[in-house]
């Protein structure tokens, strides 16, 4: 058990009926951390939250918050708060009187409670706002006040369920950075829950991918990206090309694997077995497209490696890239990002062209389950 732990999740599963929702998980999250719990919908990344927040019990398993055991303490007397997707503030109430509520109900005297409240609207930048109720601001602006009234208790965790859920992509976007400023401000621990991969990717300073109840893999989130544990990571997360091969030399430095369309040089070396089955995983910003393939760089393999012919099957502008979906011999279509840089190019690629896809040999990630 870590000293520096201020969360210690430890063995925790939830079984209903015969259905391990939460199986066997453990975590150590440090104090100050934001800490996101990634995953699709029914992987148990809810339910651990609801164990966390005191509304289910462990079938088993124990959770430790700052040296307190938690199992059997109600919601209402835990150290910690929770915000939901739907916000739920109290549609009859000021903005100020929500941000109220829990210091009210705490037994804080009312000048505490005033202090509080204006402590909470000024970090959230809401003081203007104080006597609106809910339904005359925007989504942001309440995702804000519930937040002010999430933190108002001064919780030793706080708890998000799809915290910004409920906001279009551009407002997302924005009040990502917003909401972990405010955050880090307060310095409270916080535990999130999203299915949104660049909410987690953008907020949390350690991602654990969940599936079937279980905990992938465990990381910041470059880790997470750049050195995905197996498949389902490498794919759960980010856009990913993932060819299936053997794996033909394992050498200390590089390891070269035969796929249908290409064979891969690797930089680096594997535990591996000369002739098993392998996946590489290569991100679609990592490679390079162009009518042509460019001659190796200084210190990379021959022409033989990390090179493939297509035809370009469809393509996608988003404005800073385009995306090519690159039709390879084998039926296997690769996606590439490539970044605009220039406003009109003579030789750009269109539906139909023949295209090479060329790429270096610390672009690829070696998956062997």
């Amino acid at each position: 058990m870590s000293a520096e732990a201020f969360l210690q999740i430890r063995n925790v599963v939830k079984d209903f009926s015969g259905y391990k929702a939460v199986n066997n998980v453990s975590i150590d999250i440090a104090k100050g951390e934001i800490f996101a719990l990634l995953g699709s919908s029914g992987c148990g990344k809810t339910t651990l939250l609801r164990m966390l927040a005191g509304f289910e019990t462990p079938t088993s398993g124990n959770i430790v918050l700052n040296g307190q055991d938690l199992a059997g303490m109600p919601p209402y007397e835990s150290p910690m708060n929770m915000m939901f997707q739907s916000y739920a503030l109290f549609p009859h109430m000021t903005v100020w009187d929500n941000v109220a509520f829990g210091p009210r109900r705490s037994g804080m005297s009312a000048a505490e409670v005033a202090a509080r409240v204006e402590e909470m609207l000024k970090l959230v930048q809401l003081g203007k706002f104080a006597k609106r109720k809910p339904h005359q601001l925007s989504g942001g602006q309440q995702q804000r006040v519930a937040l002010a009234r999430s933190l108002a208790k001064k919780p030793q965790l706080l708890l998000l369920d799809e915290p910004l859920g409920a906001l279009d992509k551009k407002l997302r976007e924005e009040t990502q950075i917003e909401l972990v400023n405010i955050i880090e401000k307060v310095g409270v621990t916080c535990v999130m829950v999203t299915h949104d991969q660049e909410e987690a990717m953008t907020m949390a300073s350690r991602i654990a991918v969940m599936s079937e109840g279980r905990f992938l893999q465990v990381g910041a989130p470059s880790d997470i990206y750049e050195t995905p544990a197996n498949r389902f990571v490498a794919d759960f997360i980010g856009n990913v090309n993932l060819m299936d091969g053997t794996l033909e030399t394992d050498a200390i430095d590089h390891v070269t694997i035969r796929c249908a369309d290409c064979t891969h040089y690797v930089g680096h070396g594997i535990t591996g077995t000369e002739g098993m089955s392998v996946s590489v995983a290569v991100r679609p910003e990592k490679i390079r497209i162009a009518r042509e393939a460019a001659a190796p760089a200084e210190g990379e393999p021959g022409v033989e490696f990390n090179r493939v012919r297509g035809t370009v099957k469809d393509m996608a502008y988003f404005g800073s890239f385009t995306v090519y979906h690159l039709l390879l011999a084998s039926g296997l279509v690769l996606k590439i990002s490539a970044s605009n840089t220039e406003r009109h190019r003579d030789d750009q690629l269109t539906w139909g062209d023949e295209a090479w896809a060329t790429w270096s040999p610390t672009s690829q990630v070696v998956l062997t389950t």
